[in-house]
């Protein structure tokens, strides 16, 4: 391995654990979830010595990102993506149900990013990124990152919740037509409002409603473990579910409708939509 990125540590008032400070000082890993797997795969060295997550940083160190040297040529998931919007900075795509964002496997929407979004031309281009995620089985808007100064400020704008996103979904049984769900997940604040827009009978489900959605947190599975948990679980959904009402072959009832910002470095109003998928508007024709 060789060293590709060195950073020294100025004075810093208190210490900070180094996967939470060594965001953003890397060009090659502006995240902090690659951060953190830079760190475990023992490519980052605090004073010489390969660091671990739970090393504090406390001033004055020098800290070098290691780079394998033969890094072999990731082969392109050759995949189609509808782009909603584009600039140098970032880009807006549509994610299909059933496919994963990023991860391990082949077919994911990170491994078919650079074959259908244009190379950026500003200074810090980088391969484009996700800056968060999409459940495997849920459609919907997926916010990329062109840039390297692009990718770490929205995901701050994310952090700092600068972000709206609006979902439909669509339940099953009876729901009262609008409310907000405060309930913790894995002991951390979770909340979400909800609008119910219509409701049909169902000889199956006895009812079946088409609910928006808008989540003001973004813990893991939040929409599906929150309408479960008030007796109201997403059609189609195989992890939280009532016994007996499980539908089988659709995929989930979940989709990410609308994505709304301000654009970071352009000072412009996004709100960027994409219309229900065609198994909801079988339900709930529009």
């Amino acid at each position: 391995m060789k060293i590709s990125e060195t950073h020294n540590v100025k004075n810093i008032a208190t210490p900070i654990r180094l996967q939470e400070y060594a965001v953003g000082i890397f060009k090659t890993i502006p995240t902090k979830s690659g951060i953190k797997k830079a760190i475990k795969k023992g490519l980052v060295n605090v004073n010489g010595k390969t660091a671990t997550t739970a090393l504090y940083i406390k001033g004055g160190e020098t800290i070098d990102l290691f780079q394998i040297e033969e890094i072999l040529k990731k082969k392109q998931f050759n995949f189609p993506i509808e782009v909603l919007y584009e600039d140098d900075y970032l880009a807006i795509i549509y994610k299909p149900s059933g496919i994963l964002v990023s991860g391990n496997s082949f077919a994911t929407i990170d491994n078919t990013l650079t074959q259908n979004l244009q190379k950026s031309t500003l200074a810090d281009a980088t391969r484009p990124r996700p800056v968060h995620r999409l459940d495997y089985p849920t459609s919907g808007l997926l916010l990329i990152g062109k840039t390297t100064s692009s990718i770490i400020t929205l995901n701050q704008l994310f952090e700092k919740k600068q972000i709206q996103k609006t979902y439909f979904a669509i339940s099953i049984g009876e729901m009262q037509k609008n409310g907000e769900i405060n309930l913790p997940i894995e002991d951390k604040n979770a909340f979400t409002s909800f609008e119910v827009i219509e409701t049909v009978e169902s000889a199956r489900f006895d009812y079946l409603n088409l609910v928006k959605l808008t989540p003001k947190t973004g813990r893991k599975h939040q929409l599906r473990k929150h309408l479960f948990t008030i007796g109201n679980p997403i059609l189609g959904d195989k992890e939280y579910f009532i016994k007996d009402l499980v539908l089988n072959g659709k995929g989930l009832f979940l989709h990410a409708s609308t994505l709304s910002f301000t654009h970071p470095f352009t000072k412009e109003t996004i709100n960027i939509s994409k219309e229900l998928p065609k198994k909801f508007k079988k339900i709930f024709p529009q």
